[in-house]
């Protein structure tokens, strides 16, 4: 546990002059007592550890900066005011021959450092226990209901530089309380672990329940002991713990080991032993920062690891990629995946209802799926539940999008094997730009699916639908085209809309070429219900063959046909060189027929001799 050796903390010391700030820090400092002290002394580095607090001896040396204050001056006071800023602990005096000091805290130290909105830990030192006599109201009677109503004080201190008595105490409490607080994981007003800490936990029982039989057993338990303090769990240690856990919650023991509620039961009797330390490292070590969040710097490193390049490869945030990789989970995620939706499909109907899917979540601060592009992305239930082809899709959308996110959430929800081996990069393309010339909407959405595209072989499409209105400036971004399998262009049968499609189409193939890519499209012939007969999209069919293109495809959601749409979007993109537009042609068959009008234009076009099919082989 060395790295909490380079935790450092912060200390400003304030109080009535005459309290003994000076006097305690300096010796503290000297480990030794001494009437020759200056009246305000210099920033001093402490360096202590459990033994400065009646605890074991070891080798740690916790770093501890001491900032002594005095409000003797106008200037003095402005330098407090200013630490005050700075501080992550503020530790307050009084004295034992100074009674009037002891009033003070309630009725001007206290109150001001609320006036000044100072939110750090507040640590009460009752110096100079010396010269207290056998009438006066011992610290702990008078602090003890003050701090009912000012919770900003963690502990209080007797102390006695003269005679070293806890003289070195309140600066390792003040290290404790900075580096370690108390207040992101325990609520002293409900007297409960707060809901962040409590998901942390459950993260991490989750983790080390490796056979996931809803307890930790003894050789779970001391594989957490030894991942968070490297030392092995004695049994008398294991027994003692199950102890504490049968004397707190008689039911959560068992023949299997402690149940999550044990375990929450057992770290909540920590907070309120002021036993912080043990379990911000346990949070540390599995990957939870400060905030109580896991740390995203660490997947940040694992995933360049994983993609095997270097810092120059990816960029800083994470958020661009280049455009010609796809990241894909690996088929261990993907088998990790369905034990977990089979782990949570309580009622094994086969769907994850929507509170299936909470607690599924509930070890992540959020569901990643609450918002765009996610929520509406996967196949559902018109109740909202998933089944597992909709779950998969929409952890491919997640990996294809925010790879990072991905293997973040991964991490939530329990997977522990090594990430580098969760996600992998295949070459060339990811998104399908999903170019719609019907009613504009005002943002991008996604649509996944999962396909038995052959027997034994599974493929994940991704359709990306692009605003009308932001179409011309996607289309003239390399990067954008570079990432795009198949473009589709989507239409209905009035000549209107079939007009408008190939407009777009025409200008995405140019854009293309210009930037020296080819990119494959197929046109998607809507509402097909709208005509009966099929004369629009037989016309239409002949017009897509004369630019070297699959026959339209025509779909109609209102009776359910989609004629095998998504297979044929996955071949296309198996297939690309079969479908990659001739507008040449198109443009010239156009120009050769500007006085026809409507699809007489069309046939007409389709017939001429010169306009060359693309080929087929």
């Amino acid at each position: 546990m060395g790295f909490l050796s380079e935790q450092v903390a912060r200390a400003v010391v304030i109080g009535d002059e005459g309290t003994g700030k000076s006097t305690l820090i300096k010796t503290a400092f000297n480990k030794t007592f001494t009437d020759d002290v200056p009246r305000i002394m210099p920033p001093t580095t402490l360096l202590v550890n459990g033994f400065d607090n009646g605890g074991r001896t070891n080798d740690l040396r916790l770093p501890v900066i001491v900032i002594d204050t005095s409000v003797h001056t106008q200037e003095s006071t402005d330098n407090l005011l200013q630490e005050l800023q700075l501080t992550d602990v503020v530790i307050l005096t009084v004295s034992y021959d100074k009674p009037s000091s002891f009033h003070r805290l309630s009725s001007f130290w206290l109150p001001e450092l609320r006036r000044l909105k100072v939110k750090v830990p507040i640590i009460v030192v009752g110096c100079k226990l010396d010269l207290r006599n056998d009438t006066q109201v011992s610290l702990e009677q008078i602090v003890s209901p003050i701090m009912q109503q000012f919770l900003e004080i963690d502990i209080f201190i007797d102390c006695s530089a003269r005679n070293l008595i806890k003289f070195r105490a309140a600066f390792f409490q003040a290290w404790r309380l900075a580096i370690c607080p108390t207040t992101p994981l325990f609520d002293k007003v409900t007297q409960t672990l707060k809901p962040r800490c409590v998901m942390a936990l459950e993260h991490i029982f989750m983790v080390c329940d490796r056979d996931r039989d809803g307890a930790l057993s003894d050789a779970e338990l001391c594989d957490l002991q030894m991942k968070c303090f490297d030392t092995p769990m004695r049994p008398a240690d294991i027994a003692r713990y199950k102890e504490i856990v049968q004397e707190l919650v008689p039911k959560e023991v068992n023949e299997r080991g402690i149940s999550l509620d044990g375990f929450l039961a057992f770290h909540l009797r920590l907070s309120k032993r002021r036993a912080a330390v043990n379990q911000w490292i346990c949070l540390w070590r599995f990957g939870f920062d400060n905030n109580v969040y896991l740390s995203e710097d660490l997947f940040h490193v694992l995933l360049k690891r994983a993609i095997g390049n270097t810092v120059d490869f990816l960029k800083s945030t994470f958020s661009l990629f280049d455009p010609d990789l796809n990241f894909e989970l690996t088929d261990e995620a993907i088998e990790f995946l369905k034990s977990t939706f089979s782990l949570f499909d309580l009622d094994k109907d086969e769907v994850l209802q929507p509170a299936e899917l909470d607690k599924l979540f509930s070890t992540a601060p959020e569901s990643p799926w609450d918002e765009a592009p996610y929520k509406d992305a996967g196949e559902s239930t018109v109740l909202g539940s998933l089944s597992i082809d909709g779950f998969l899709s929409k952890w491919a959308l997640m990996a294809l999008l925010d790879p990072c996110k991905s293997l973040l959430n991964l991490i939530y929800i329990g997977y522990r094997k090594d990430l580098t081996k969760a996600i992998c990069i295949t070459k060339r393309k990811g998104l399908l730009p999903f170019l719609g010339s019907y009613s504009s909407t005002s943002k991008e959405r996604f649509a996944v699916k999962c396909l038995d595209y052959f027997p034994g072989t599974r493929k994940t499409l991704v359709l990306r639908e692009i605003p009308e209105d932001e179409v011309g400036h996607s289309i003239s971004n390399k990067e954008f085209l570079a990432a795009c399998d198949v473009a589709i262009f989507v239409h209905d049968s009035s000549e209107k809309s079939w007009n408008k499609a190939t407009n777009l189409l025409i200008e995405v193939a140019s854009h293309a070429k210009d930037s020296g890519l080819e990119v494959p499209c197929l046109i998607v012939t809507a509402k097909d219900d709208l005509d009966p007969y099929g004369t629009a999209l037989k016309k239409l069919t002949w017009a897509s063959r004369q630019m070297g293109l699959h026959a339209a495809i025509p779909v109609s959601s209102k009776l359910g046909d989609l004629n095998n749409l998504f297979d044929t979007i996955v071949s296309t993109a198996e297939q690309p060189h079969l479908s990659i537009p001739v507008t040449e042609a198109w443009e010239i068959s156009k120009t050769e027929n500007i006085n026809n009008n409507g699809f007489d234009r069309i046939i007409y076009s389709a017939e001429q001799p010169h306009l060359s099919i693309h080929p087929t082989g």
